[in-house]
């Protein structure tokens, strides 16, 4: 048997142990985040509406849940000087603000693209480490994320905004690689430990509406 089938071999058993064993590959800071965009986009069948993301290029996470979807490739279309003519029901921009250098004309851009009575849907790292793709400029707490999206044109009502993190997860992500859920890992929530933020944010309704 040659080496690098031995290899595959090794490589295949680990991962049908992991299987049986229920271990979950998902990334451990962003399970709650990616849950809360999906049950957004599940309510009132949201995920049906015209839908934009502003997506960093190598990722279109939400493109599998939205069949009306579109998206444009930060940074070749620079959020902070770029939008489009048209406007969306739901504009998502998820793990893309900490990479813009203007971030609050990304979220004045943000919010010109959102339909008057539309969602934007923002999320970004506070607590995890520089991640350059090109740039890594921004952090924020939960109350800055709003208030970041309030002075981009978002009645301050409108915005909710959350937060998840603890100790254990902060420790694992610190000096190595994005960590996999895994087995029987925390999803407690620490306030004061959050490792991913996001906002959900309501565009005022026209005079009409």
């Amino acid at each position: 048997m040659t080496t690098s089938l031995a290899g595959t071999l090794k490589n295949r058993g680990k991962q049908m142990a992991k299987r049986l064993l229920g271990y979950d590959s998902r990334n451990w800071l962003r399970i709650r985040q990616i849950e809360a965009f999906t049950v957004f986009l599940e309510a009132g069948n949201r995920k049906a509406s015209d839908v934009i993301e502003i997506s960093p290029g190598w990722n279109r996470y939400w493109r599998a849940m939205c069949p009306n979807y579109r998206s444009v490739d930060f940074p070749a279309f620079d959020i902070c000087k770029d939008r489009t003519e048209e406007q969306y029901s739901i504009v998502i921009a998820d793990q893309v603000l900490e990479h813009v250098r203007r971030p609050l004309a990304a979220a004045q851009n943000i919010h010109a693209m959102t339909r008057p009575g539309g969602w934007a849907m923002v999320a970004t790292p506070f607590l995890f480490r520089v991640h350059a793709r090109p740039h890594d400029y921004n952090r924020w707490t939960p109350a800055g994320l709003k208030q970041l999206m309030v002075e981009g044109g978002f009645p301050e009502a409108n915005v909710k905004v959350h937060g998840w993190g603890n100790k254990a997860c902060a420790r694992a992500h610190i000096g190595g690689p994005v960590r996999a859920y895994g087995l029987w890992r925390d999803l407690n929530n620490d306030e004061e430990y959050p490792l991913m933020v996001w906002a959900f944010a309501k565009k005022e309704p026209a005079a009409s509406q």
